[in-house]
Protein backbone atom coordinates (compact mmCIF):
# COMPACT_ATOMS: atom_id res chain seq x y z
CA UNK A 1 0.00 0.00 0.00
CA UNK A 2 0.74 3.72 -0.63
CA UNK A 3 1.22 5.23 2.52
CA UNK A 4 2.95 8.57 1.48
CA UNK A 5 -0.72 10.04 1.70
CA UNK A 6 -1.30 12.15 5.21
CA UNK A 7 -4.77 11.55 6.44
CA UNK A 8 -5.78 14.23 9.01
CA UNK A 9 -8.97 12.69 11.61
CA UNK A 10 -11.12 15.44 12.69
CA UNK A 11 -13.12 15.18 15.83
CA UNK A 12 -15.60 17.87 16.51
CA UNK A 13 -16.09 18.20 21.19
CA UNK A 14 -18.66 19.22 23.09
CA UNK A 15 -18.74 18.18 27.03
CA UNK A 16 -17.49 14.85 25.69
CA UNK A 17 -16.33 13.04 28.45
CA UNK A 18 -17.95 10.42 28.20
CA UNK A 19 -17.13 8.59 24.97
CA UNK A 20 -13.72 10.92 23.72
CA UNK A 21 -11.22 8.52 25.49
CA UNK A 22 -12.51 5.83 23.28
CA UNK A 23 -12.90 7.87 20.49
CA UNK A 24 -9.25 9.14 20.14
CA UNK A 25 -7.96 5.74 21.18
CA UNK A 26 -9.47 4.58 18.38
CA UNK A 27 -7.56 7.05 16.22
CA UNK A 28 -4.45 6.77 17.33
CA UNK A 29 -4.64 2.70 16.60
CA UNK A 30 -5.40 2.80 13.26
CA UNK A 31 -3.14 0.77 11.29
CA UNK A 32 -2.26 3.04 8.73
CA UNK A 33 0.17 5.92 9.15
CA UNK A 34 0.91 8.95 8.94
CA UNK A 35 -2.07 10.53 10.66
CA UNK A 36 -2.85 13.93 12.05
CA UNK A 37 -5.18 14.32 14.87
CA UNK A 38 -7.16 17.37 14.72
CA UNK A 39 -10.00 18.39 18.21
CA UNK A 40 -12.13 21.20 17.35
CA UNK A 41 -13.99 21.81 20.72
CA UNK A 42 -17.14 23.93 21.11
CA UNK A 43 -16.08 25.20 24.77
CA UNK A 44 -16.61 22.61 26.85
CA UNK A 45 -17.19 23.01 30.52
CA UNK A 46 -15.85 19.27 31.60
CA UNK A 47 -12.41 17.93 31.30
CA UNK A 48 -13.05 17.09 27.44
CA UNK A 49 -9.80 19.54 26.47
CA UNK A 50 -7.69 17.90 28.74
CA UNK A 51 -8.51 14.07 27.32
CA UNK A 52 -7.88 15.84 23.98
CA UNK A 53 -4.31 16.97 25.23
CA UNK A 54 -3.76 13.29 26.08
CA UNK A 55 -3.62 12.29 22.51
CA UNK A 56 -2.85 15.61 19.98
CA UNK A 57 -1.54 18.87 20.46
CA UNK A 58 -3.71 20.05 17.62
CA UNK A 59 -6.77 21.48 20.03
CA UNK A 60 -8.73 24.16 18.47
CA UNK A 61 -12.06 25.94 20.26
CA UNK A 62 -14.67 27.23 17.91
CA UNK A 63 -18.65 27.46 17.50
CA UNK A 64 -21.30 27.65 17.40
CA UNK A 65 -22.14 24.20 15.76
CA UNK A 66 -20.54 21.02 14.62
CA UNK A 67 -20.40 22.22 10.82
CA UNK A 68 -18.51 25.52 11.53
CA UNK A 69 -15.81 23.29 14.03
CA UNK A 70 -15.96 20.91 10.85
CA UNK A 71 -14.88 23.52 8.74
CA UNK A 72 -12.40 24.85 10.81
CA UNK A 73 -10.69 21.79 11.06
CA UNK A 74 -9.85 20.95 7.47
CA UNK A 75 -8.95 24.68 6.86
CA UNK A 76 -6.41 23.54 9.55
CA UNK A 77 -5.58 20.26 8.32
CA UNK A 78 -2.86 19.32 6.36
CA UNK A 79 -3.87 16.14 5.21
CA UNK A 80 -4.09 15.02 1.74
CA UNK A 81 -7.52 13.36 2.83
CA UNK A 82 -10.10 14.46 5.76
CA UNK A 83 -12.35 12.05 7.83
CA UNK A 84 -14.66 13.74 9.51
CA UNK A 85 -15.91 11.94 12.81
CA UNK A 86 -17.84 12.85 15.71
CA UNK A 87 -16.77 12.27 19.51
CA UNK A 88 -19.42 9.51 20.20
CA UNK A 89 -17.49 7.21 17.58
CA UNK A 90 -15.14 4.73 18.07
CA UNK A 91 -13.33 3.25 14.64
CA UNK A 92 -12.62 -0.25 13.77
CA UNK A 93 -8.50 -0.07 13.47
CA UNK A 94 -8.48 -0.68 9.51
CA UNK A 95 -10.80 2.27 8.67
CA UNK A 96 -8.28 4.50 7.11
CA UNK A 97 -6.03 1.85 5.72
CA UNK A 98 -9.38 0.86 3.54
CA UNK A 99 -10.44 4.33 3.00
CA UNK A 100 -6.78 5.19 1.40
CA UNK A 101 -6.61 1.78 -0.19
CA UNK A 102 -9.73 2.35 -2.45
CA UNK A 103 -9.05 5.95 -3.18
CA UNK A 104 -5.67 4.54 -4.28
CA UNK A 105 -7.33 1.83 -6.55
CA UNK A 106 -10.38 4.09 -7.76
CA UNK A 107 -9.63 7.45 -8.03
CA UNK A 108 -12.73 8.51 -10.03
CA UNK A 109 -14.26 7.94 -5.81
CA UNK A 110 -12.66 11.09 -3.90
CA UNK A 111 -15.69 10.46 -0.84
CA UNK A 112 -16.02 7.80 1.11
CA UNK A 113 -19.22 6.14 2.83
CA UNK A 114 -18.53 4.53 6.04
CA UNK A 115 -20.57 2.23 7.62
CA UNK A 116 -21.88 2.47 11.14
CA UNK A 117 -23.11 -0.02 14.12
CA UNK A 118 -24.57 1.15 16.65
CA UNK A 119 -23.85 0.59 20.75
CA UNK A 120 -24.98 1.53 23.99
CA UNK A 121 -26.89 0.81 27.50
CA UNK A 122 -30.33 0.31 27.73
CA UNK A 123 -33.59 -1.07 25.99
CA UNK A 124 -33.97 2.25 23.53
CA UNK A 125 -29.81 1.98 22.11
CA UNK A 126 -30.69 -1.38 21.32
CA UNK A 127 -33.94 -0.53 19.00
CA UNK A 128 -31.50 2.24 17.66
CA UNK A 129 -28.89 -0.45 17.01
CA UNK A 130 -31.59 -2.62 15.27
CA UNK A 131 -32.55 0.36 13.33
CA UNK A 132 -28.97 1.64 11.95
CA UNK A 133 -28.40 -1.95 10.80
CA UNK A 134 -31.12 -1.69 8.02
CA UNK A 135 -29.51 1.39 6.79
CA UNK A 136 -25.83 -0.10 5.50
CA UNK A 137 -25.53 -0.17 2.16
CA UNK A 138 -28.27 2.35 1.88
CA UNK A 139 -26.62 5.01 -0.51
CA UNK A 140 -29.67 7.59 0.28
CA UNK A 141 -29.41 7.37 4.27
CA UNK A 142 -25.89 7.08 4.65
CA UNK A 143 -23.32 10.53 4.21
CA UNK A 144 -19.84 10.48 3.47
CA UNK A 145 -17.09 11.21 6.06
CA UNK A 146 -13.36 10.60 4.08
CA UNK A 147 -12.89 13.34 1.29
CA UNK A 148 -10.17 14.41 -0.94
CA UNK A 149 -9.43 17.55 0.87
CA UNK A 150 -9.02 19.68 -2.41
CA UNK A 151 -12.47 18.26 -3.12
CA UNK A 152 -13.84 19.12 0.55
CA UNK A 153 -12.77 22.58 -0.14
CA UNK A 154 -13.68 23.20 -3.58
CA UNK A 155 -17.37 22.21 -2.77
CA UNK A 156 -16.84 24.86 0.62
CA UNK A 157 -17.65 22.05 3.01
CA UNK A 158 -20.84 21.69 5.68
CA UNK A 159 -23.35 24.47 5.46
CA UNK A 160 -22.60 26.16 8.51
CA UNK A 161 -26.45 27.43 8.36
CA UNK A 162 -27.54 24.15 8.66
CA UNK A 163 -28.37 22.39 12.10
CA UNK A 164 -29.53 18.74 10.89
CA UNK A 165 -29.27 17.33 7.68
CA UNK A 166 -26.03 19.01 6.92
CA UNK A 167 -24.42 15.14 6.42
CA UNK A 168 -26.75 14.77 3.84
CA UNK A 169 -26.50 18.07 1.82
CA UNK A 170 -22.88 17.97 1.72
CA UNK A 171 -22.97 14.29 0.65
CA UNK A 172 -25.51 15.66 -2.06
CA UNK A 173 -22.90 18.55 -3.41
CA UNK A 174 -20.15 15.79 -3.51
CA UNK A 175 -22.02 13.76 -5.39
CA UNK A 176 -21.94 16.36 -8.39
CA UNK A 177 -18.31 15.89 -8.51
CA UNK A 178 -17.07 12.39 -8.26
CA UNK A 179 -18.40 8.91 -7.57
CA UNK A 180 -18.88 8.28 -3.77
CA UNK A 181 -17.96 5.06 -2.52
CA UNK A 182 -18.47 2.47 0.08
CA UNK A 183 -15.57 0.52 2.81
CA UNK A 184 -16.17 -2.45 4.31
CA UNK A 185 -15.15 -1.74 7.86
CA UNK A 186 -17.33 -0.08 11.00
CA UNK A 187 -17.90 3.37 12.78
CA UNK A 188 -19.20 1.71 15.80
CA UNK A 189 -21.34 4.98 17.04
CA UNK A 190 -21.41 4.78 20.66
CA UNK A 191 -25.50 6.00 21.68
CA UNK A 192 -24.85 5.80 25.17
CA UNK A 193 -28.05 5.18 27.43
CA UNK A 194 -30.89 6.86 25.33
CA UNK A 195 -34.29 8.19 26.67
CA UNK A 196 -36.79 7.85 24.66
CA UNK A 197 -38.14 11.58 25.64
CA UNK A 198 -34.79 13.01 25.21
CA UNK A 199 -34.23 11.43 22.09
CA UNK A 200 -37.63 13.34 20.88
CA UNK A 201 -36.87 16.60 22.21
CA UNK A 202 -33.78 16.14 20.24
CA UNK A 203 -35.83 15.67 17.19
CA UNK A 204 -37.60 18.44 17.53
CA UNK A 205 -35.26 20.78 18.09
CA UNK A 206 -33.59 19.21 14.66
CA UNK A 207 -37.73 19.99 13.28
CA UNK A 208 -37.50 23.49 13.83
CA UNK A 209 -34.73 24.07 11.73
CA UNK A 210 -35.09 21.89 9.42
CA UNK A 211 -36.47 24.19 6.85
CA UNK A 212 -33.11 25.20 6.12
CA UNK A 213 -31.77 21.92 4.77
CA UNK A 214 -34.91 21.74 2.21
CA UNK A 215 -34.09 25.20 0.99
CA UNK A 216 -30.97 24.00 0.20
CA UNK A 217 -31.81 20.73 -0.91
CA UNK A 218 -35.01 22.10 -3.07
CA UNK A 219 -35.77 18.61 -4.30
CA UNK A 220 -35.84 16.62 -1.13
CA UNK A 221 -39.26 15.96 0.39
CA UNK A 222 -39.74 15.83 3.75
CA UNK A 223 -42.05 12.61 3.12
CA UNK A 224 -40.89 10.85 0.35
CA UNK A 225 -37.55 11.37 -0.50
CA UNK A 226 -35.40 7.94 -0.49
CA UNK A 227 -34.00 9.01 3.19
CA UNK A 228 -37.46 10.12 4.15
CA UNK A 229 -40.26 8.54 6.20
CA UNK A 230 -41.92 6.20 3.91
CA UNK A 231 -38.92 5.31 2.55
CA UNK A 232 -37.77 3.84 5.86
CA UNK A 233 -40.78 2.25 6.67
CA UNK A 234 -41.14 0.35 3.50
CA UNK A 235 -37.24 -1.03 4.09
CA UNK A 236 -37.90 -1.73 7.59
CA UNK A 237 -40.78 -4.28 6.64
CA UNK A 238 -38.91 -5.39 3.65
CA UNK A 239 -36.95 -7.46 5.96
CA UNK A 240 -39.71 -9.26 7.99
CA UNK A 241 -37.20 -11.90 9.34
CA UNK A 242 -34.83 -9.56 10.79
CA UNK A 243 -38.21 -8.04 12.77
CA UNK A 244 -39.39 -11.31 13.41
CA UNK A 245 -36.15 -12.23 14.91
CA UNK A 246 -36.06 -9.43 17.65
CA UNK A 247 -39.99 -8.95 17.88
CA UNK A 248 -39.79 -6.62 20.96
CA UNK A 249 -37.12 -4.46 19.99
CA UNK A 250 -38.23 -4.22 16.32
CA UNK A 251 -41.36 -2.97 17.87
CA UNK A 252 -39.60 -0.75 20.53
CA UNK A 253 -37.59 0.20 17.29
CA UNK A 254 -40.71 1.83 15.57
CA UNK A 255 -42.57 2.91 18.26
CA UNK A 256 -39.18 5.46 18.54
CA UNK A 257 -38.76 6.12 14.94
CA UNK A 258 -42.81 7.34 14.92
CA UNK A 259 -42.34 9.59 17.67
CA UNK A 260 -38.87 10.63 16.16
CA UNK A 261 -40.54 11.56 12.99
CA UNK A 262 -43.42 12.79 15.27
CA UNK A 263 -41.49 14.91 17.36
CA UNK A 264 -39.21 16.58 14.07
CA UNK A 265 -42.75 17.13 12.49
CA UNK A 266 -44.08 19.56 15.83
CA UNK A 267 -40.54 21.42 15.40
CA UNK A 268 -41.50 22.16 11.53
CA UNK A 269 -45.36 23.18 12.59
CA UNK A 270 -43.68 25.75 15.18
CA UNK A 271 -41.37 27.11 12.63
CA UNK A 272 -43.95 27.76 10.38
CA UNK A 273 -46.39 28.87 13.12
CA UNK A 274 -44.03 31.40 14.49
CA UNK A 275 -44.53 35.30 13.54
CA UNK A 276 -42.77 36.44 10.89
CA UNK A 277 -40.08 39.06 12.78
CA UNK A 278 -39.46 41.93 10.50
CA UNK A 279 -35.79 42.88 10.34
CA UNK A 280 -34.43 46.47 10.14
CA UNK A 281 -33.43 45.81 6.84
CA UNK A 282 -37.04 44.54 5.72
CA UNK A 283 -38.46 47.65 6.76
CA UNK A 284 -36.07 50.03 5.38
Amino acid sequence: MNTKHLVSVIVTTKNNHATLEACLSSIVRQTYQPLELIVVDNHSRDDTPDIARRYTTHIYTRGPERSAQRNFGVRKAQGDYVLIIDSDMELDEQVVAACVEWVRTEPGAQALIIPEESFGRGFWAQCKRLERSFYVGQDAIEAARFFAKDLYTRVQGYNEALTGGEDWDLTNRVREHTTVGRIAPFIFHNEGHPRFSRTLHKMYYYGRHAQAYFAANPGASALTSQSGPLARYMLFFSKPHTLLAQPFTAAGMLLLKTGEYAAASAGMLTERLRPHRITKKESA
